[in-house]
């Protein structure tokens, strides 16, 4: 009696995910879709900071490759992401008796055109943002830097996993 109860909840198990077909645990609709492809994100804003289109660019791969079952390619894929990043900028957010910064906040905006080869009328064109606060007394350099992008680029990456895949 307990042989077949375990044999029907893995059944019903086996069943239940093999019924969720197009959908991932993270609630991505792929459709039919197979491969997707991330085009060079190039850093267009006024302020360079050398490097981070090319981090944007791969951490974008590597959180859409994270949270499907789509394969990366370089060229001819189902799904296509691709745009400029188009703000880097720091501003000051509060301030100190003595009218000096007590921190600052660094603000990434991305620009992406998303094109579904399979289902065209899902193509957009949005701004994704995100920024990280950060003591004014600290330079914006080596671990600083780093955590900063990579708390913005996550988020920005989850809002346009979102966009492009879950219809939010």
């Amino acid at each position: 009696m307990i042989k077949n109860l375990k044999i029907s909840f893995l059944a019903s198990i086996a069943l239940l995910l093999s019924s969720c077909g197009i959908y991932s645990l993270s609630g991505a609709d792929i459709g039919d879709a197979e491969t997707f492809q991330v085009n060079f994100f190039q850093n267009n804003a006024s302020l360079i900071e050398p490097g981070i289109d090319r981090i944007f660019t791969n951490q974008l791969q590597d959180f859409i490759n994270g949270q499907t079952s789509l394969n990366l390619t370089n060229e001819g894929g189902d799904l296509i992401y691709e745009g400029e990043i188009t703000q880097y900028y720091i501003a000051p957010m509060t301030s100190t008796s003595q009218n000096t910064a007590a921190q600052n906040r660094l603000t990434i905006a991305v620009n992406v055109r998303f094109f579904n080869n399979k289902q065209p009328e899902k193509d957009f064109e949005r701004s994704f943002s995100f920024y990280y606060d950060y003591p004014a007394d600290e330079q914006l350099v080596g671990s600083t830097l780093d955590t900063a992008l990579e708390e913005i680029y996550l988020r920005i990456n989850q809002d346009i996993f979102n966009a492009s895949l879950t219809d939010w």
